[in-house]
C-alpha cells in the first residue's frame, strides 16, 4: 500500500509538473514571439471585423489587445486569426492560436471532451430568430415549413432542432459556414429566416440597407455564455487572460476608466482593491508572471468593461444593445469579477 501511495503520488507529481511546464509555455512563447495569436470571428460588426483601413475593431477583439497590453505591453501586437464555427477549435487546439476571443458559447462537451478552458464570460447571450417583417409573423412558433439560415458546426444549429423539436414544427435548414455568408443569402431570399446568437443578429441587422423591415422575434430559445478560451492544461496562461478579463469587469465596478487609470495608478488612493490590480500594493502582478502595470496596461486600451461595450455595441451604435444580463450585478445584472486579492 505504501508503495502504492507513493507511485501515486509521483504520478501526480508528473501530472502537474507537465500541466505546468504546457503553461508555461504559451505564456512563454507569447513573450517570446513578441505577438499574441488570438482568433476571431470571420467578420461580426461590432464584435470582431476589420475597418477600412483593415484594423480590427470591435468587443471581441479589444478582449484580445487589452491581453496583448498586459502581457508584451502593446496593445498592437497582435495577430488576428479569422475562424469559422467549424476552424476554429481546431485552431485554438493546434496551437495555430493562443487564444480563442469570437462568439463561442461556453459548454460542458466544448469544456470537457474537447479539452478547453473558457477563462469567463464577456457577453451573456442567447439565441433568437431574424424574419422579414413583411412575413408578418409575431412569434418564432408560427415558422412551421420555413427555410433557416444556419451556422454549422455551432451550438446554433443543435438548439434550433431542439426548439422545432420540441414544439412539433417542421424547417428546412440550409447551411453556411460565416456571417457574411448567412447575411447575403438571407438578403438573397434564400432563406426566410436567420437564426444565431441575439447580438449576432442585431450586429447583421444593423449593416441592412434597411434594418427597419427586418425584426428579432421576441423569443430567446437558449442561455449563450460567450467569452474567451484557452487549451486544457494552459493554467499559468489561462490565469493570464482570465484576469485580464475580470480586470475589465472590476474596473467598471471601481470607477477605472481609460481617462483616470494612470492618475489613479500614480496616486495610489484609499481603495486598497483598487490598489492592488493597478499594482501599486502587493504583488498579483508577479504571481501572474507579469510586472506590477499588466491591468493598468489592459484598462488603458479602451477602458474598462462598460466603455469596451459602449463604444463597439451599445445603445448609441449601430448595433444598438443594451447592456440588460450583461451591466454590473450592482444595477441588476450578471456581470461580476471575482476579489483581487
Amino acid at each position: 500500500m505504501k508503495k502504492t501511495v507513493v507511485f501515486g503520488t509521483f504520478v501526480a507529481m508528473g501530472l502537474a509538473a507537465g500541466a505546468g511546464a504546457a503553461a508555461a509555455g504559451t505564456l512563454d512563447d507569447v513573450k517570446t514571439r513578441g505577438k499574441l495569436n488570438c482568433g476571431v470571428a470571420t467578420g461580426v460588426p461590432g464584435f470582431a471585423s476589420p475597418d477600412a483601413n483593415g484594423e480590427w475593431q470591435g468587443f471581441d477583439v479589444a478582449v484580445c489587445r487589452a491581453v496583448a497590453a498586459a502581457v508584451l505591453n502593446d496593445p498592437a501586437a497582435v495577430e488576428f486569426v479569422p475562424t469559422t464555427g467549424k476552424t476554429r477549435f481546431t485552431a485554438l487546439a493546434s496551437g495555430e492560436i493562443d487564444m480563442l476571443a469570437r462568439n463561442t458559447t461556453w459548454t460542458f462537451s466544448r469544456d470537457v471532451d474537447l479539452k478547453f478552458d473558457f477563462v469567463g464570460v464577456n457577453y451573456y447571450d442567447g439565441q433568437g430568430f431574424l424574419i422579414p417583417k413583411e412575413m408578418g409573423v409575431t412569434s418564432a412558433r408560427d415558422l412551421n415549413g420555413a427555410t433557416v439560415c444556419i451556422q454549422t458546426g455551432t451550438t446554433t444549429e443543435l438548439n434550433l432542432a431542439d426548439f422545432f423539436r420540441i414544439n412539433n414544427i417542421e424547417y428546412e435548414p440550409v447551411p453556411i459556414e460565416t456571417n457574411a455568408e448567412a447575411q447575403q443569402q438571407y438578403i438573397a431570399g434564400a432563406c426566410d429566416v436567420y437564426t444565431t446568437d441575439a447580438s449576432g443578429l442585431a450586429a447583421s441587422r444593423a449593416t441592412f440597407e434597411d434594418p427597419a423591415a427586418h425584426v428579432v422575434l421576441p423569443e430567446i430559445i437558449s442561455k449563450e455564455p460567450l467569452g474567451p478560451l484557452v487549451r486544457h492544461g494552459d493554467n499559468e496562461w489561462g490565469d493570464v487572460v482570465r484576469w485580464t478579463l475580470n480586470a475589465l469587469i472590476a474596473a467598471e465596478e471601481l470607477g477605472v476608466t481609460s481617462a483616470n487609470v494612470a492618475d489613479m495608478a500614480a496616486e495610489a488612493g484609499n481603495n486598497p482593491e483598487i490598489n492592488r490590480m493597478l499594482g501599486t500594493e502587493g504583488n498579483l502582478g508577479e504571481m501572474l508572471g507579469l510586472d506590477a502595470d499588466w491591468a493598468k496596461r489592459a484598462i488603458a486600451v479602451a477602458g474598462n468593461y462598460g466603455e469596451i461595450f459602449e463604444k463597439n455595441i451599445g445603445e448609441n451604435t449601430p448595433i444598438g444593445l443594451a447592456r440588460g444580463l450583461n451591466a454590473q450585478w450592482t444595477e441588476g445584472g450578471l456581470m461580476y469579477a471575482p476579489p483581487f486579492r
